[in-house]
């Protein structure tokens, strides 16, 4: 059997008040709170697919700022790893309200309100990036490495 770990994104958005851009969804029969997140497509580039799976889970474009670090997680529930890079972010605009399958809604939290829910996050990645992205953990986009054009 090969073992095969999952890349995946994630996204910190916070707004001037302090609020958390959050995706409300339906996983594996309950409804968890997540940062916008998701798999890294086959001959996707990861910027690419922070920028997609925010766009596609909040209707929110984003800037991509700073690279926060990649964290290993090994979901109990499936025993799959998965490898989660995780960026920050600022919105610029609001731009669809259609959201991805599986998608309840996206909201602005508070880091209060986010931890009232700590029982309803998806992963405990989910506080342990944003403890990060507020202590101050930052590091340039550059950091990740990758051909930008084919052939490259």
């Amino acid at each position: 059997m090969t073992w095969t770990p999952h890349a995946t994104v994630a996204v910190i958005v916070e707004d001037d008040q302090g609020r958390f851009l959050m995706v409300e969804e339906a996983s594996q029969g309950r409804v968890v709170f997540n940062q916008p997140a998701g798999h890294v497509e086959e001959n996707e580039a990861i910027l690419d697919a922070a920028l997609r799976e925010t766009l596609e889970e909040t209707g929110w474009q984003v800037r991509l700022d700073h690279f926060l670090g990649l964290y290993t997680y090994r979901a109990p529930a499936n025993g799959v790893t998965y490898y989660r890079l995780c960026f920050s972010a600022t919105a610029l605009s609001r731009i669809t309200d259609s959201l991805d399958v599986g998608i309840i809604a996206a909201h602005w939290l508070d880091l209060d309100e986010l931890k009232a829910r700590r029982d309803r996050l998806r992963s405990p990645l989910v506080l342990q990036c944003i403890e990060d992205y507020r202590n101050g953990r930052r590091f340039p986009l550059d950091v990740i490495v990758e051909p930008q054009t084919p052939g490259a």
